[in-house]
């Protein structure tokens, strides 16, 4: 499709998707943090009262783990709402099918994680709490996803494929590489990822965790340099991004682990549950969602790109292929 076709304001939506629900993930990063999961028994109720009836601010001077775990509750009701806002104006403006099918997605998944942890809740199971913070990020991975999906650099992606270069057909593109290392830190960072969950669950896999942020790290900047390569500027943007992300998590764990565990050599001494400790675990977990996020939008980038180089040469006749390929990547 066309540039023409492209819809600024649902596109300019669907980027704020993922950052409306951070709210979510902020108020649910902390009640992890401060163990405040089971502050009320019951569910969707709120110790017996209506969600939207209870006195949530009266408890920020009273009881502040209620205070955490209801402002979590309300986050989800907002995300809720703004999933159901996003699909009904995408099916009224979007004229792609699994676009439209990809935002009612988004709708689903937001349903499904308020459900999974109103089950937490209910069966008081800190193995659904795992899931629960697992779930988050592939559902603001999916917000992602169809960001990039409603963006002009995916309508776009078809006619720049038509000015690139072409290459000698029987050869792999620099893109197969590129979806390749992709692929690869997606597969990595979701494991670290879940490690991480392990050990704010269950206190396990701190040095398993440790070990894979190294090899993540040496995967992301490994792919960046792939991605540079490319060729495609979109690519490059993206690998940018992760690349960011990843260098903030590295930093944000050591914090997370000199404020958890201290450090000797300078006489600093940990203090369990200190506002820097709840901060730095709260941010390691958020910016863990958003490196997570960052390398699934990088991969369906190159996806795109390299799925929309290969239509360009099919689509040409063979002499046409020949001929630019003699003329123009043959030369090079």
């Amino acid at each position: 499709m066309t540039s023409e076709t492209h819809n600024r304001w649902l596109s300019r939506m669907s980027v704020a998707t993922p950052f409306v629900a951070m709210l979510t993930l902020v108020s649910g990063a902390l009640v992890t943090s401060k163990n405040a999961g089971m502050a009320f028994r019951d569910w969707p109720t709120s110790d017996g009262v209506n969600m939207l009836a209870y006195p949530w601010l009266a408890d920020f001077a009273r009881n502040w783990d209620k205070f955490l775990e209801h402002g979590h509750r309300l986050a989800g009701i907002v995300i809720g709402i703004w999933a159901i806002v996003l699909v009904v104006w995408a099916f009224r403006a979007e004229s792609r099918r699994w676009v439209k099918l990809s935002a009612l997605a988004v709708l689903l998944m937001v349903i499904m994680q308020g459900l999974l942890g109103g089950f937490r809740v209910m069966l008081d199971e800190r193995g659904l709490a795992m899931v629960h913070g697992a779930f988050a990020a592939v559902v603001v991975s999916w917000m992602v996803c169809l960001a990039t999906f409603l963006s002009r650099g995916w309508r776009e992606a078809d006619a720049e494929a038509d000015r690139r270069p072409l290459r000698d057909p029987s050869e792999p593109s620099e893109f197969t590489w590129a979806f390749a290392s992709a692929g690869l830190c997606v597969f990595v960072l979701a494991a670290q990822y879940l490690l991480g969950g392990l050990i704010r669950h269950h206190g396990l896999g701190l040095f398993e965790h440790l070990g894979l942020g190294i090899v993540a790290l040496v995967v992301v900047i490994i792919n960046t340099i792939v991605a540079q390569l490319s060729g495609s500027s979109w690519i490059r943007r993206s690998g940018w991004i992760l690349q960011s992300f990843a260098l903030s998590q590295v930093l944000l764990g050591l914090a997370t682990w000199v404020l958890k565990f201290g450090l000797a050599s300078t006489g600093y001494v940990a203090v369990a549950d200190s506002v820097a400790q709840v901060f730095a675990r709260t941010s390691h977990m958020l910016v863990g969602v958003a490196t997570f996020a960052a390398a699934v939008m990088h991969l369906v980038r190159v996806w795109r790109t390299m799925s929309a180089s290969s239509r360009s040469t099919q689509s040409l006749p063979a002499q046409n292929v020949a001929t630019r390929w003699t003329t123009v990547g043959g030369a090079v």
